[in-house]
């Protein structure tokens, strides 16, 4: 696996990570049917990414944001 996620984009993916699991447990989502479940996976997944500097879809698409290896 290469870098592609730079560290601007890490930042982004945490935050949004940790509110979305944070609206899991507390807000409007938290007694709702599925999309507290839908919240759930996207945090976890923008976590996963955040932390290990890599993104399948990024590299589907052929994006990074992370600085080339010179």
């Amino acid at each position: 696996m290469t870098i592609n996620v730079g560290t601007i984009d890490r930042l982004a993916r945490a935050v949004i990570g940790l509110a979305c699991i944070a609206l899991v447990f507390i807000g409007p989502f938290a007694t709702a049917g599925w999309p507290r479940y839908v919240l759930g996976v996207v945090g976890a997944i923008m976590l996963l990414t955040a932390a290990i500097k890599f993104c399948p879809l990024y590299r589907a698409l052929g994006l990074s944001t992370g600085s080339p290896k010179s």
